[in-house]
């Protein structure tokens, strides 16, 4: 069987924002031999790009650098501004297990590229998830906190010295999160208001930091085009704690605003079996396996 790695990057650019650059980072993504460029998602008001590519572990290890490197030439963070928070112009860079491969084998290529940044493009890196080296280190929201105007100050900290890197981040593309870990789901949800508090509100409450779902990571922000406010969450573990349990709750708890949902989204590509696993609790299927009863699982045999 084929060794197949997810890779998903996440550029702090966004088409509608700068249609060059992110045309850029889609042309190298398609560059190298043996990866195959699944989705590229952009959004203006986050002004963030997601890139979901797969391929083999040396084509992926060589794409990650490229795409790194192509991100440095072509991002100014000092010119950025999104309702996402960030630190680097290559943001976070996630290598997740699909086909034949362990995670461990994602986490020592992890640190391999996370190293390269580091001795050929001088961008410093820490490590997160489950290639983290302390669990402090581990939410990328500790690390990215201060995001790329506070990191000068954070990065003089002794707990925060980079895993790659001198204590300076790099002048325009800041620093970089590298990293393994198992699939999760970016799962956003509008909110028929214009007060972010709201949204903010609901988020703390939800997410796993704040003793709400432990595998829920969830932040308030505003979509600028649209006027109202979203709770945006990466589901980290789609199976403990499924979209329809965060979905359920921001609902419950949004009415007592005096608030409705008027939409969610998914950001980039989703397991089939996170919105398998919806359908079966909204139509109250009895004794369903996804993994007998839908057609695609046998094709794909």
């Amino acid at each position: 069987m084929r060794k197949l790695i997810e890779f998903i990057p996440n550029f702090s650019v966004s088409e509608q924002k700068d249609e060059a650059v992110f045309n850029e980072l889609v042309k190298t993504a398609e560059s190298v031999p043996g990866c195959t460029l699944l989705d590229a998602e952009s959004d203006g008001s986050h002004n963030r790009t997601v890139l979901t590519i797969t391929g083999s572990p040396e084509a992926i290890e060589e794409v990650a650098f490229l795409l790194c490197k192509k991100a440095m030439e072509t991002i100014d963070l000092r010119k950025h501004t999104g309702a996402h928070p960030r630190m680097g112009a290559t943001d976070v860079m996630p290598f997740v297990p699909a086909q034949d491969v362990s995670l461990e084998e994602c986490i020592e290529l992890s640190k391999r590229v996370a190293e390269r940044i580091w001795n050929q493009l001088r961008i410093p890196c820490f490590l997160y998830e489950d290639s983290c080296t302390s669990e402090e280190r581990r939410n990328l929201a500790n690390i990215r906190k201060g995001e790329f105007e506070g990191m000068s100050e954070k990065l003089q900290l002794p707990e925060w010295e980079p895993d790659y890197g001198e204590r300076e981040p790099h002048p325009t593309a800041g620093v970089t999160a590298v990293g393994a870990r198992m699939p999760l789901v970016a799962f956003n949800v509008n909110l028929d208001t214009d007060d972010i508090e709201i949204a903010k509100k609901i988020a703390k409450a939800i997410r796993g930091s704040s003793g709400g779902f432990k595998y829920c990571k969830a932040m308030g922000v505003m979509i600028a085009e649209t006027g109202k406010a979203q709770v945006s969450m990466n589901m980290v573990n789609y199976e403990k704690t499924p979209l329809f349990y965060a979905y359920e709750m921001i609902r419950t708890l949004a009415a007592s605003y005096g608030v409705n949902i008027i939409g969610s989204e998914i950001v980039g590509l989703t397991p089939a079996k996170a919105l398998i696993d919806c359908a079966s609790f909204y139509l109250r299927l009895r004794d369903f396996d996804c993994y007998k009863q839908v057609m695609e699982y046998h094709l794909g045999e």
